[in-house]
């Protein structure tokens, strides 16, 4: 007997009605805002030069937590496994970052796109997406305590406010976009490279023999200033924190311009220097905030010299009497602006890539920039400055894992066929989650973070860091052999795939369901639209059933390029 209650009966007039059409608010909409925060960034919005684009991607690494980072650490552990720690973590963050760079710059895409398609498919990337949110929050709230605590020395300001001042003042920069970014960190540079530099040419006139007796500082522990293998492990798992930083230079580094013959060794030296040479300067930092707060230990103390504030202030006295303490604190909070309007930046691009694949919905950038401070506003106000050490280093486990993972398969297995040649980013290609990478991270921090609290000994709690980079590196390519690369592709791709013969990626179709014009790259066939959808209509789509990787003898028409009126140049 059939239900017919149940049935509907369709007039031929309502089976041919399309699609309902999206139109996105406001904001979401106003791409000078949201700088394509959930897609593929077209060369038609990447008009800046790669010295440009270098630059405003270096000057967001202008923050003191490297100060403050270098000091724990040589405090700590004494100068000797401080150092071999700080320099062995920079040259494991700038191999990593190398590939990772160079694909977001030649892509166009952000970390989380770049992941998707690096072995983690398109909900595998998903708990990535909250591993970088995290990143952004906690060390907004670590450079925002190191601004609050400026602001204290310089007028008393009581720091709890300092923490909501440092929050809300980067809201409007953040609000506009890369286009203001960009501009605050030109205007900066200069203030910030006198203020980085010129204390350690008074030191070098006041103090010229501080730096021989920093070389045999044994630490406020009683480490000693001898090599300790526990000291160098401990120590580099906090320096190795810093690892996700390469996300943030990702950010900028998708707005790069087309490599070309014409500018192939400047686009060359911009991506290395803005991807991961980002780290030599930070080294130098840790290292140089490590020698400061040695200086001025005996005359603030211990509490204090870890406060990136207090032995600036110390050194510029010789030079700058009285004026030393107003010169230390706009260093400070210039630093500390520079560096927080990219973590707040960051992070809303995080959050919208989160929200976006879980709850279907896209309401705009913007509105994510108030999440992610909130969170870093609540840190701050329970002072998570004086966990500074056990909380970067547990996070090293998860974030290194993460990073090892994606550069696995960007070196290693795009090498040797085990996944394709190219980012595949959309979702209508791509599985749900790929074992390869996603799997390779989950063990490797699984793994790792059992023997960061000392369930393998004392010296796998200390190499925790070097545990999960090497399982993360082995297992994403063995597991990828393993499965035979089946999970990169749920169906090919007509545009990208190995037989496409396209000779201009910077063509346009009409998404069909916005019905905004997009490059190639940013578009997928669609069976249930009968058309073209870009990418985040494509992500917010909740009711397709994903037709098109269940049965991609179901896919629509293929895409080719159509004639588009030429990119202006770059």
């Amino acid at each position: 007997m059939t239900d017919t209650a149940t049935s509907v009966t369709r007039t031929p007039d309502e089976e041919r009605q399309p699609p309902p059409k999206r139109s996105y608010a406001k904001l979401a909409a106003d791409e000078s805002r949201e700088d394509y925060s959930l897609r593929y960034a077209p060369h038609s919005f990447r008009r800046w030069s790669p010295s440009m684009v270098a630059g405003t991607a270096l000057g967001g690494i202008a923050y003191l937590a490297d100060f403050a980072i270098g000091a724990s650490i040589v405090f700590t552990y004494g100068f000797t496994s401080g150092l071999a720690s700080i320099l062995t973590a920079a040259v494991i963050i700038f191999l990593t970052g190398i590939p990772i760079a160079r694909a977001c710059a030649k892509y166009g895409l952000d970390m989380d796109l770049v992941t998707r398609g690096a072995g983690f498919g398109y909900f595998g990337s998903t708990l990535t997406s909250l591993i970088y949110a995290s990143f952004t929050f906690i060390f907004f709230a670590l450079e925002g305590s190191i601004m609050a605590q400026a602001m204290h020395q310089a007028v008393g300001l009581p720091v709890e406010i300092g923490y909501l001042l440092t929050t809300l003042i980067v809201i409007p920069i953040v609000f506009k976009g890369m286009g203001a970014l960009a501009k605050v960190q030109a205007w900066t540079q200069p203030v910030w490279i006198i203020g980085m530099v010129l204390p350690f040419i008074v030191l070098a006139f006041e103090a010229p023999d501080a730096w021989g007796a920093f070389g045999s500082f044994g630490g406020t522990e009683g480490a000693g200033s001898g090599f300790s293998w526990i000291g160098f492990g401990l120590g580099t798992g906090v320096a190795l924190s810093l690892i996700a930083q390469i996300g943030e230079q990702a950010d900028y580094l998708r707005f790069m311009p087309a490599r070309t013959e014409a500018n192939k060794r400047r686009w060359n030296l911009a991506v290395l220097a803005a991807g991961p040479g980002w780290v030599i300067i930070g080294a130098a930092k840790q290292l140089g905030g490590a020698f400061l707060a040695f200086v001025a230990l005996e005359a603030v103390g211990k509490t204090h010299a870890l406060e990136p504030i207090a032995p600036q202030i110390e050194a510029l006295k010789p030079w700058l009497g009285s004026v030393a303490l107003p010169a230390a604190a706009l260093f400070v909070i210039v630093s500390q602006v520079k560096i927080n309007v990219t973590n707040a930046y960051s992070g809303s691009l995080s959050w919208s890539n989160f929200f976006s694949r879980i709850t279907h919905k896209h309401p705009g950038r913007v509105w994510y920039i108030f999440l992610n401070l909130a969170i870093a506003l609540t840190l701050m106000e329970m002072n998570m400055f004086a966990m500074l050490g056990k909380l970067l280093g547990f996070y090293s486990n998860v974030g290194i894992a993460w990073i090892a993972a994606v550069a696995a398969d960007l070196v290693i297995n795009k090498r040797i066929g085990l996944s394709p040649k190219y980012i595949e980013f959309k979702r209508a290609y791509l599985y749900a989650v790929n074992p390869a990478g996603f799997g390779a991270m989950v063990i490797a921090s699984t793994v790792s973070i059992l023997a960061f609290f000392g369930l393998f000994g004392r010296h796998a709690e200390a190499f925790s860091t070097f545990i999960a980079a090497g399982l993360s590196l082995v297992l994403c390519p063995l597991i990828a052999w393993a499965t035979k690369g089946k999970y990169y592709l749920a169906r090919p791709n007509p545009v990208n795939g190995p037989d496409a013969e396209i000779e201009d990626i910077t063509a346009t179709h009409t998404c069909s369901v916005c019905e905004t014009a997009y490059e190639l790259p940013d578009i997928a066939d669609c069976p249930v639209q009968s058309g073209p959808i870009c990418s985040l209509c494509c992500s917010l789509d909740s009711e397709c059933g994903d037709v098109c990787r269940k049965d991609p003898a179901a896919s629509g028409p293929v895409l080719m390029p159509v004639p588009t009126v030429p990119v202006p140049a770059a």
